[in-house]
């Protein structure tokens, strides 16, 4: 089929996809109305095919639409009557969707009676009807406890118009009915945009060219992919991660096992997930959609940037799950409440550091797998506005990415799921929708791992209630086990939660987080800084200069670690590098042991 499309249209159509899909983006984003959607920009849209294949993924969290094929396919399996008209809200982790807080509209598109697209719009919700007040019920011994509306493939909207009892249903249960239905109303129009803009296209150019456009571009793209994986040696990478523990919920924490085979001759990328531990009774199990997501980001993540991500890519990396596994298919009715983070996190990381184990120039570090305080669900009721009740994730977090074989780790990735798409909360914005008080953020000195390209450094956010209490929900891993370096780079540093009393006391907070806090008191959460990558002796010496100019580094350990010996002015400001100084230092190290 390749051979015989227009190249040019391909260009053409597939740029036209990826336009359609922002369109949908921008206009979710625009019409939201909660913070996690409208500011933070947790949700993602994408388009994919009548028989389920995922087409085009502009501006997407890979951790959102990897897995939309299942959504898709469920819609149809589960609606033989499918119409023009037609919406479907999804949010259930055991039939394809990431996890419950996600809730999904899907709208099957139709041309000349035929459908031929469905757009799917993906948005993390404020709240879902929980039985406490957060959308990451890590505790949560199976679906019962954690409480959520599951909503399996249902039928939202029929002729265009919303099906009332479904409204009234979720109006009924959800904490924040108004921003919930806001929210809902900005998804649906998100994918009506999507409709009309495939049905101007398929006016423009006719079915069958769509439908020709389609096979060619994932021949195109599986071509591509091919190529890609038969550059890289034959071989099979291991790798091993840890989730830490919760106190009362896993106390020995979940154990992860990430097992690729590279085959360049067949040019097929295989990775197994069968021998990690059954599914377990709290929320942290991964969702099909999760498991599948987490490690194909991981695999891109080490590839070329222009690659395509779409059916025709997929074909060419296999992920193998089995039933009852943590990450896996998960039986119902364990909890995948926490699907999209923690153990996702920790998936990504294993994968796109085993790649390391190739040689060098190959793989990425470890970047900050924890949703710390400063990324908590906060609730509670706002005095400024009548003691109206109010609940929203903030993402007032940075998160440490790791570093790569040619550049530093970015200081905004948040978590590896997110690919770094989501933005940082604007502190203001923050403080003027909710009633809460942020102290102080800023990045941490010396909590990036170091190495010749150094993991960026954590964030640290202080910030506590107004003149009422509020409740701080959260699901914090790494405060025992750090995003770790490759190739000779160190780790990051481990996440940290503490509350701050008024009489200057702190208490450490460790594992799942769910506290009131009263005025007055603070909560500090301080996020894990990447992994480095090579070997911090040879990182060029005025790129450490930059850094403790920056007070990402100590001066103390740009000499300790780094082997660099800096220089001084009259007033004892860093002014410059003492090279033969720091040539010593290094050899002198280098024969010490230290790397």
């Amino acid at each position: 089929m390749l051979e015989t499309f227009d190249p040019v249209l391909l260009a053409v159509l597939s740029n036209r996809m990826d336009a359609i899909v922002r369109e949908m983006t921008n206009t979710l984003l625009r019409a939201a109305r909660s913070a996690v959607i409208a500011m933070s920009r947790d949700f993602s849209c994408c388009l994919v095919t009548g028989e389920g294949d995922l087409l085009a993924t502009a501006e997407a969290a890979p951790v959102h639409v990897f897995g939309a094929h299942l959504q898709a396919r469920s819609m149809v399996d589960l609606h033989p009557d499918l119409s023009e008209g037609d919406a479907f809200l999804h949010n259930d982790p055991y039939l394809g969707n990431t996890h419950p807080a996600d809730h999904t509209i899907l709208v099957p598109v139709f041309c000349a009676g035929m459908h031929l697209f469905t757009a799917v719009a993906k948005a993390h919700q404020a709240d879902i009807g929980n039985s406490i007040p957060t959308t990451y019920h890590a505790s949560a011994k199976d679906i019962y406890e954690e409480g959520a509306l599951i909503f399996p493939c249902v039928r939202v909207q029929r002729d265009f118009r919303n099906v009332e009892d479904i409204m009234r249903m979720c109006r009924k249960r959800i904490r924040v009915p108004d921003q919930w239905y806001g929210d809902y109303l900005a998804a649906i129009g998100a994918a009506r945009i999507g409709e009309r803009r495939l049905k101007a296209l398929v006016e423009q150019y006719g079915v069958e060219t769509l439908r020709a456009f389609i096979h060619a571009w994932f021949d195109y793209s599986e071509r591509r992919i091919v190529q890609e994986i038969r550059r890289l040696p034959p071989g099979r990478l291991e790798n091993h991660a840890r989730h830490d523990p919760i106190p009362g919920v896993i106390p020995d924490g979940i154990p992860l096992k990430v097992v690729l085979e590279i085959d360049p001759a067949s040019a097929y990328i295989d990775i197994d997930l069968r021998d990690n531990p059954d599914c377990l009774p709290c929320g942290l199990n991964e969702s099909e959609a999760c498991a599948i997501n987490n490690v194909m980001t991981g695999v891109f993540n080490c590839l070329e940037p222009d690659i395509p991500h779409n059916a025709g890519t997929f074909r060419r990396i296999r992920v193998h799950l089995r039933e009852n596994c943590v990450v896996g298919i998960p039986r119902f009715p364990h909890s995948c409440s926490v699907a999209t983070t923690n153990v996702g996190d920790r998936l990504v990381n294993a994968t796109q550091a085993a790649f390391a184990g190739i040689g060098e120039g190959w793989g990425l570090a470890e970047g900050n797998p924890s949703l710390t305080s400063g990324c908590a669900v906060v609730s509670g009721e706002d005095a400024r506005h009548g003691n109206r009740a109010f609940i929203n994730q903030m993402f007032l977090m940075g998160g440490g990415g790791p570093a790569s074989p040619v550049s530093d780790g970015w200081i905004n990735l948040l978590i590896p799921v997110g690919a770094g798409l989501l933005y940082r909360d604007s502190v203001e914005l923050d403080e003027q929708k909710y009633p809460v008080l942020v102290k102080s953020l800023r990045l941490m000195p010396d909590s990036g791992g170091p190495g010749r390209h150094r993991g960026a450094p954590g964030t640290e956010v202080v910030y506590g209630p107004r003149a009422r209490p509020i409740r701080v929900v959260s699901a914090p891993d790494a405060w025992q086990t750090p995003p770790r370096g490759v190739r000779g780079g160190h780790d990051g540093t481990c996440s940290q939660d503490h509350i701050l009393r008024p009489d200057g006391g702190e208490t450490k907070v460790e594992g799942f987080i769910n506290v009131e806090l009263q005025p007055g008191e603070f909560i500090r959460g301080r996020d894990c800084g990447g992994g480095g990558y090579g070997s911090p002796l040879e990182r060029d010496l005025q790129r450490v200069l930059h850094d403790v100019q920056e007070r990402w580094v100590s001066a103390g350990q740009a000499e300790s670690v780094y082997g660099v010996v800096l220089t001084r002015d009259a007033r004892g400001e860093v002014n410059g590098v003492d090279v033969p100084a720091s040539e010593a230092r290094r050899s002198a190290l280098t024969q010490g042991g230290a790397h």
